[in-house]
């Protein structure tokens, strides 16, 4: 019996250093989807007009923003500021690439207390974000789209659905990159 325990310990502590010979396995590296994100870097001027409807009343919006890698370039972190038709707005949006999901990601919030959750997608220069919640406790959908002018603009237009119904644009404008 003791024979046997000290053979089994000898073969354990073995593998164990073979274990631990072994170089760890590597950190992950963003792939080709990750770098197309690369497009949205950089500071950025917005000019657009808001429809009125259920998220408010219709006007002119203008704001900046400021588009970042995040550590390990894996994210693109925006933080915003502007003014809309109900005044002062500031926010953060989040864009990344799901490899599991096989599909674009955006997370945003902003002091108005509007938040999303968006997958997405793209297709030559022209990217889409679609998300699902609920307004006024109905059902709701939403669809934001860019297209890609140039290097340094884009058009997008923001869209909602409401309980089936036909989709209504909300907004729609231009950013241009700011050199």
């Amino acid at each position: 019996m003791k024979r046997a325990l000290v053979v089994f310990c000898v073969i354990s502590l073995v593998g164990a250093g073979q274990a631990l010979a072994q170089s760890p396995p590597a950190a992950p590296k963003p792939g080709p989807e990750h770098k197309k994100l690369e497009y949205f870097v950089g500071k950025w001027s917005l000019e657009g007009e808001m429809k009125p409807g259920p998220m408010g009343p219709g006007g002119k919006m203008t704001a900046s923003e400021n588009c970042e890698w995040f550590m390990g370039g894996f994210h693109v972190v925006c933080h915003s500021a502007g003014k809309g038709p109900m005044g002062e707005v500031k926010g953060i949006g989040i864009m990344g690439y799901s490899a599991e999901g096989k599909h674009y990601t955006y997370y945003g919030v902003d002091n108005t207390g509007w938040a999303d959750l968006a997958k997405g997608s793209v297709t030559g220069d022209a990217w889409s974000w679609t998300s699902e919640g609920t307004m006024g406790g109905r059902p709701m959908k939403g669809r934001y789209s860019i297209k890609q002018l140039t290097a340094d603009s884009y058009s997008f237009k923001g869209e909602i659905q409401m309980a089936d119904g036909p989709w209504t644009v909300m907004m729609e404008g231009k950013e241009t990159r700011v050199k």
